[in-house]
């Protein structure tokens, strides 16, 4: 039975008992406490909790997830995947466990004939938690369940919760025999590679606080409403009824493991280590496509490292089996989007989006791979020379900021070298560094305790109506008032607060507009608002400060928005679409939109492209935009279904997911999108934009500022005051002003050179007077030099040669040469062979020298360089060589 038919049935059978089939939701976790999806019962975890009231009692879906806790151990075993998915049926206040146990087993054991899974009864055995009396009566008396075949286990086994604070409760599951080939006898106690959980059954009936570890964690109380919620994986079912041993050999995953040994001509099942990689790559390469057909993009936070983790551990995979310089990834990618198409049909749609992100994710890290493993070899060498069991954190530093090798990456390959990574070291230098406490956007999302009170403000008020289309001022109630997340009656002059209303014309940041700004009224206060935002669909919030008199709930209002604010921002969401629109008619329609933000007369617009965007393209698009300013097209929204809008042709924000009714809003036949937000009425009124540059933000994505209205208009006018202040300078109209500057560019790069030719000379007129110089240690010569402050790198290796190239071969030379090129310090040591024969090497010497410099190097026996912190220590550093090799040499 294929993987597509499994979910097809399961959804089927529980439709049929009066469950509402829900969507995946996307894998970008709205909850803030999460990154990324991990469980079946995320997207319902609001209705679990009574944060918001459910619209259907019954439930069932096939969701999509992404754990990684376990990725190293992806590939070493058979059992741990990143991606994986989810059937499940959930009931909300519904149905318990007295009608939950029935319904998983009666699917599991009706034939497939009649539309079940056709499990024989006598192969499948049950657990309960240790003291559920109900669950094991259902399952014995109610079912018919052998005694023997039911076990009670304890909280690290059936007990289930998320890992962070919210709903959990007691569990049964379903355990399936596989036979005594795979294992001992005993039951799921005994063994569970025997014994194979199908099915787990949660009843929700806690909400956790703290939650330490999976046993250890504090009830807070009981749910508003006993529930069920219950997971079926699905890659574990095809197993099973492909008659396959595990997870990568069932028809999706296999068919990209294969395809991975094609490419780089090995076979699964003959080399372990090969296998071990060619089940990383099946299922990091999954992933990778689900995840950035959701919207997720490589970078070097949250989510998007994650995808970068995965994406980088499946491309070093296939360096490993023999790839090289070869790209795969994309061959792969299809692969992927063929075999899962099947269930998630956007896959197919999106599929030029997904492929330039992962090839230019591919493409980068390669690159990276190529530099980095030559360093990180180099380091390993060096510590096992010296005996050492730990990579330096310095190191390991150096790997992630100059080469950008991933820390990850830099600890599963030291592993495999037998050697551990000073991993506080590397944090410390990090934190050193940079302020790692960036503002994060998600600070504005509302966690789990607040979003209640807003969830309650919905069930009890209903949803607030959004007039800021049409309306820029309103008429309307407070029924809702918090401060400090705390729901008060009222707020008075001086209090930052978060006011709910009936109705508003403000619009909630999302979608890449940014919010309104402006004023609430009532009779007696003042409330300056300054952001808004919408923590629980239907349900908006401005958050401001009152300047005057008292606001309580129950009071009339009169919201006000900031009106020239709204006006600019609606011509910098109306110019983003045009020039969306340009891009994908100057490169296809591969360059999707990847993000935005729209600000007053100002926007940034990022999509996916393969590389930089030539100049000529960016002045096209420009030109192209505005003429449809000048055209003054009528820009009109409209509501209409999801499936009528594909067949319009309208834009969908790639990786955004979209609810049945979508609003379109289109200009002239110009441009199409779905879109929430709020524009201009007509392309006239945005004036003018200026595209200003585009910029790489991460692999395979570009973006694009641009000004518009006023604020293009008053960048010109500076531009041409410069334009004129050069003209006037130079002497030169105003069309010649790039060849006279480029003139002026030219001669002065070569008096630079001609100053670093001489600089360069001056230093090495030296040489033969060094080398007089040299004193003897106890049969060495040696030479310890500081040359001018301003001596580049190269100049101070190439001093450093040519004297060590004055002495007699048999005699053994050491020269060390130090300098300050800028405003750090590097030293250059180099040794003779006859020098390297006494024991003598130029890379220990620099590190000696460095150590005192404050920093750190090394390189090859018979030349090195290094450098530091601390100019001022090059004489400390030049005296510690000296005794370095006196006592090599003594």
């Amino acid at each position: 039975m294929e993987s597509a038919e499994i979910a097809r049935r399961f959804l089927r059978f529980f439709e049929e008992r009066g469950h509402t089939v829900v969507p995946s939701a996307s894998l970008i976790a709205e909850d803030p406490t999460l990154l990324l999806v991990p469980a079946g019962m995320v997207p319902f975890k609001p209705y679990f909790l009574g944060q918001q009231k459910p619209p259907f009692k019954r439930a069932t879906s096939v969701q999509k997830c992404v754990r990684t806790p376990d990725i190293d151990e992806v590939g070493k075993t058979t059992r741990h995947a990143t991606f994986f998915q989810m059937l499940g049926n959930f009931s909300f206040g519904d149905y318990f466990k007295d009608q939950a146990i029935p319904l998983a087993w009666e699917l599991l054991t009706k034939p497939e004939s009649e539309g079940g899974f056709g499990f024989p009864a006598d192969r499948l055995w049950v657990t309960v938690y240790h003291d559920d009396d109900e669950a094991y009566r259902l399952w014995h008396e109610k079912v018919g369940v052998p005694a023997e075949r039911i076990q009670r286990r304890g909280l690290e086994d059936n007990y289930w919760h998320m890992g962070v604070p919210g709903p959990g409760g007691p569990c049964t599951e379903i355990y399936y025999d596989r036979g005594p080939e795979y294992g001992k006898d005993g039951g799921p106690v005994a063994d569970e590679n025997r014994y194979l959980e199908v099915w787990n059954n949660v009843f929700m009936q806690f909400q956790l606080g703290a939650v330490r570890s999976k046993t250890d964690f504090d009830v807070v109380g009981e749910l508003p409403a006993r529930s069920v919620d219950t997971g079926m994986g699905l890659e574990r079912m095809a197993a099973i009824l492909q008659g396959v041993d595990n997870i990568y050999e069932i028809d999706t995953t296999y068919k990209i493991l294969d395809r991975a040994a094609e490419l780089t001509r090995t076979r699964y099942g003959r080399d372990e280590r090969a296998d071990v990689s060619l089940r990383v790559v099946a299922d990091h390469v999954r992933t990778s496509v689900m995840l950035v057909a959701d919207g997720v993009l490589p970078s070097n936070e949250g989510r998007g490292y994650v995808l970068r983790r995965i994406l980088r551990r499946a491309v070093r995979n296939l360096r490993l089996l023999g790839a090289g310089e070869e790209r795969y990834m994309h061959d792969l990618t299809a692969v992927t989007i063929a075999v899962m198409g099947e269930l998630y049909p956007e896959l197919k749609a999106d599929a030029p989006q997904i492929h330039a992100v992962i090839d230019a994710e591919e493409a980068s890290f390669l690159g990276t791979l190529r530099t980095g493993t030559a360093i990180f070899d180099a380091a390993v060498e060096e510590n096992k020379r010296k005996g050492r069991g730990t990579l330096g954190g310095d190191q390991a530093f150096q790997l992630h900021d100059t080469y950008g090798f991933p820390i990850d990456l830099t600890l599963e390959m030291a592993s495999e070298q037998g050697l551990k990574v000073d991993e506080e070291g590397f944090r410390r230098l990090m934190k050193e560094q940079r302020d790692r406490a960036k503002a994060d956007a998600a600070a504005k999302k509302t966690g789990n305790a607040d979003i209640s009170v807003f969830g309650r403000i919905l069930e009890k008020t209903g949803k607030v109506d959004f007039l800021g289309y049409d309306q820029v001022t309103a008429e309307a109630q407070v029924i809702g008032l918090l401060v400090d997340g705390v729901p008060v009656p009222a707020a008075g002059a001086g209090t930052t607060a978060e006011v709910v209303l009936s109705r508003t014309p403000f619009y909630a940041e999302g979608g890449g507009q940014l919010a309104d700004q402006g004023v609430i009224r009532t009779g007696g206060a003042e409330v300056e608002i300054v952001d808004v935002q919408s923590p629980v669909a239907g349900v908006i919030v401005h958050r401001g400060k009152v300047r005057a008199g008292e606001i309580r709930v129950g009071d009339q209002a009169q919201a006000e928005i900031d009106v020239e604010r709204r006006r600019a921002i609606s011509r910098s969401h109306t110019a983003t679409h045009l020039v969306h629109r340009g891009f994908r008619n100057a490169l296809g329609e591969t360059a999707a939109q990847a993000g935005s933000e729209n600000s007053p007369g100002r926007f940034r617009f990022d999509f996916t492209a393969a590389g930089a965007v030539p100049p000529s393209v960016l002045r096209d698009v420009e030109d192209e935009v505005n003429a449809v300013l000048i055209n003054d097209l009528t820009v009109n929204a409209f509501h209409t279904s999801q499936s009528e809008a594909r067949a319009m042709g309208a834009l969908a924000l790639f990786g955004e997911k979209y609810g049945e009714t979508v609003r379109i809003v289109e200009v002239g036949d110009y441009s199409r999108e779905l879109c929430g937000g709020t524009h201009v009425a007509s392309s006239g009124q945005l004036g003018l934009v200026k595209v200003l540059g585009e910029s790489s933000i991460g692999a395979g994505v570009r973006r694009v500022e641009a000004l518009v209205g006023l604020d293009a208009f008053r960048f010109l006018a500076r531009e041409s005051v410069l334009v004129a202040q050069l003209s006037e300078q130079l002497k030169a109209r105003r069309e010649e002003l790039p060849e006279r500057i480029e003139g002026i560019v030219t001669r002065l790069r070569t008096a630079e050179k001609e100053l670093e030719r001489l600089r360069s000379a001056q230093v090495l007129a030296v040489v033969g007077e060094l080398a007089a110089t040299a004193r003897d240690l106890d049969g060495v010569s040696v030479v310890t030099h500081r040359a001018p402050d301003g001596t580049s790198p190269d100049d101070l290796r190439k001093l450093a040669l040519d004297v060590r190239g004055r002495f007699p071969a048999d005699r053994a030379a050491v020269v060390v040469v130090a300098g300050v090129p800028g405003d750090r310090p590097v030293v250059v040591a180099a040794v003779n062979d006859a020098g390297r024969a006494r024991g003598l090497k130029a890379g220990r010497l620099v590190g000696v020298a460095a150590k005192a410099l404050g920093g750190g190097g090394g390189g090859k026996d018979d030349v090195a360089q290094g450098g530091g912190t601390r100019p001022e220590a090059i004489g400390d550093a030049l005296g510690a060589v000296q005794q370095a090799i006196a006592q090599a040499a003594s």
